[in-house]
């Protein structure tokens, strides 16, 4: 079985995005340009521009995503590196992070 989905290249979806905006129809770019109703709107829903960041930037809910993802992974890796100083500490026989030696 072979894999026949089609590529669309950014500059297409993004034209496609701007011909929404402008008030075609998903029906109306479907018909026209070919990809399918859901794939349009995903598109649409994916360049919507859901927040300004504090430089004046608009933020996109794919934008978002991306950052929510990366935010996620970064706090696992954080307690992971937390996890393992502790049991570094327990295993050095420290007791603070300032590198003071326990007196047992």
């Amino acid at each position: 079985m072979t894999n026949t989905a089609i590529r669309y290249t950014p500059g297409f979806k993004q034209t496609l995005i701007d011909l929404h905006e402008k008030g075609h129809s998903f029906k109306e770019l479907h018909e026209e340009y070919g990809p399918s109703l859901d794939t349009i709107r995903k598109w649409v829903q994916a360049a919507t521009v859901i927040a300004i960041d504090h430089q004046g930037n608009a933020v996109t809910n794919e934008q978002f995503k991306q950052l929510q993802k990366k935010t996620r992974r970064l706090r696992e890796e954080l307690d992971t590196l937390k996890r393992a100083a502790v049991l570094l500490a327990k295993r050095w026989g420290i007791y603070s992070f300032l590198g003071r030696q326990a007196n047992n």
